[in-house]
């Protein structure tokens, strides 16, 4: 017990003075933003990235009291009895549960990586990830009021994306197999029957999880929201949108705004509604789309847990099977 708790105030102190070093210090010390004569920019980077970490963290604490839940309190003869032994079946199962499950995109890769521990084939967590943070309830209220009441686009936003999302599934169970853990990330097998662990033990042991998932996916966390306010400090805005003038390219830039910008899907309608007087409906809809299901910091997360072939592979469908399918709709949206 002694040697775990030392291992959460080493990761707790690592989490925090890494904070302090690159980011807290040139608030509290202007000059040495002068002395790399990019003053302004080092401190607008510095804003960005803590409010995408503030508005991260919340959603990343829950997700990974769910996984921490998960990995205690759910056995693997609890997924296989609720997964269907049919694939298509199964990628069904699991969007319709995303869709109900109010996640954000900066918690769901710790539960994910749970349920895969646990049993849940790739393709079925796949789709569980991909419409968790997209259309679940929150989100389409959120929508739905974001663009003035309006029905039309909260409506297409939740049956693109559960479409998407299943097409997504079934082209990644066609295409890989097993866990696409990295090699040093080991499935959990328990110990102890669930049954002879006291509730209390059982409890203890969720918080102990939860502590180390969030300790483990928090410093991929701020590398994803370091890299994601970089690009939105240095890469100009107004030129992405010069370019999109034409239904393809606005397509292109929205849907490349929305991987940069990073934001949480909760919150990520009210910015899409910004640039419905710019950008033509089917645009906005990428970019309501593909930012929920995939974006900077979600890959880097991705990253830390996952094969980098994998979610370059999960990046690549994603991408193109959203493109595809609202460029060919896009003349009756």
């Amino acid at each position: 017990m002694n040697r775990q708790l030392s291992k959460h105030f080493f990761n707790a102190r690592f989490f925090l003075l890494l904070m302090i070093g690159l980011f807290l210090t040139p608030t509290f010390f202007p000059s040495i933003s002068f002395l790399v004569s990019v003053g302004p920019a080092l401190l607008n980077l510095n804003t960005i990235f803590l409010s995408i970490l503030i508005e991260a963290l919340p959603f990343v604490l829950i997700g990974v009291l769910i996984a921490g839940f998960i990995q205690i309190f759910i056995t693997e003869q609890h997924i296989q009895k609720c997964i269907p032994k049919n694939k298509f079946l199964a990628i069904v199962m699991s969007c319709v549960i995303g869709a109900l499950f109010p996640a954000c995109e900066c918690g769901i890769v710790p539960i994910v990586k749970r349920l895969v521990s646990k049993g849940v084939p790739i393709h079925a967590a796949m789709g569980f990830m991909l419409t968790g943070p997209l259309i679940n309830p929150i989100v389409i209220i959120s929508t739905y009021m974001a663009f003035g009441n309006d029905l039309k686009i909260a409506g297409l936003r939740m049956l693109l994306g559960f479409v998407i999302a299943i097409i997504v599934a079934f082209i990644i169970s066609l295409v890989f197999i097993g866990t696409q853990f990295k090699n040093d990330i080991r499935i959990d097998h328990p110990q102890h029957r669930a049954e002879k662990i006291s509730f209390i033990k059982k409890c203890t042991n969720m918080v102990n999880h939860s502590i180390d998932e969030f300790f483990d996916m928090g410093k991929y966390l701020i590398i994803g929201a370091f890299l994601a306010a970089f690009v939105q400090t240095f890469v100009s805005t107004k030129t992405l949108v010069e370019i999109g003038n034409n239904i393809t390219s606005s397509m292109l830039v929205m849907m490349l705004l929305a991987y940069i910008l990073s934001l949480c899907s909760e919150a990520d309608a009210f910015i899409g509604a910004s640039f419905s007087s710019i950008f033509p409906t089917p645009s906005v809809l990428a970019f309501l789309i593909f930012g929920p299901m995939i974006d900077f910091k979600n890959t880097i997360m991705m990253l830390g847990v996952f094969r980098f072939k994998f979610v370059l592979s999960v990046l690549t469908i994603v991408f193109f099977v959203i493109f595809i399918i609202i460029w060919l709709i896009a003349p009756y949206i």
